[in-house]
C-alpha cells in the first residue's frame, strides 16, 4: 500500500474510534505527540496527546452516547489528508453544561490531518459549533 492510500486508510481508522468508542485504538492511530486545533469557539479548543484524544472520545461520546461521523470525502498528499464527514448524535449526557435534552443533531465538519511515521501527529478540523448548540436549543440569548 502506497503512503496516499495509508493515510486515507489511517483517517477511516480515526473515524472508527469517535463512531465506536473503541479507545484501545487510539494509540494505533494517534501520535503520542498530538495536537488538535479546534475552533476558538469550542468548549476545548486544544488537545494533547493520547490523553486529549481519549477526553475527547470519551468526552463526546458522554453527551451523545450513539455518536457517528459518516465520511464523505477523504482524500490525501503528501503528509496530509482531509476528510469530510457528517457528525450526527442523540443527545443523552451533559455537553458545555447543557442537561440531557434527548435532541438530534447533525453536523458538517472538516479536518486535515498532518501524518508522520504511520501516526496522526496534528488534526485542523473546522465545524459550526453555534450550529450543534442551536439544536441542543441554546438560543443566542444563553451565549
Amino acid at each position: 500500500m502506497g503512503p496516499q492510500l495509508y493515510n486515507i486508510a489511517l483517517v477511516h481508522r480515526l473515524h472508527e474510534i469517535w463512531n465506536t468508542g473503541n479507545l484501545d485504538l487510539i494509540s494505533s492511530v494517534y501520535a503520542e505527540n498530538f495536537v488538535a486545533h479546534w475552533p476558538a469557539s469550542s468548549e476545548v479548543p486544544e488537545r494533547h496527546g493520547i490523553d486529549g484524544i481519549r477526553f475527547g472520545v470519551e468526552r463526546i461520546r458522554r453527551a451523545f452516547p450513539d455518536w457517528s461521523e459518516k465520511v464523505l470525502d477523504v482524500f490525501g498528499s503528501g503528509d496530509r489528508a482531509a476528510s469530510r464527514y457528517l457528525s450526527t448524535g442523540t443527545h443523552r449526557g451533559t455537553f458545555w453544561g447543557i442537561e440531557a435534552t434527548g435532541r438530534h443533531v447533525e453536523i458538517q465538519e472538516m479536518s486535515i490531518f498532518r501524518i508522520a511515521e504511520a501516526r496522526i501527529v496534528e488534526q485542523w478540523c473546522m465545524f459550526d459549533e453555534l450550529a450543534r448548540l442551536r439544536q441542543l436549543g441554546v438560543t443566542t440569548h444563553h451565549l
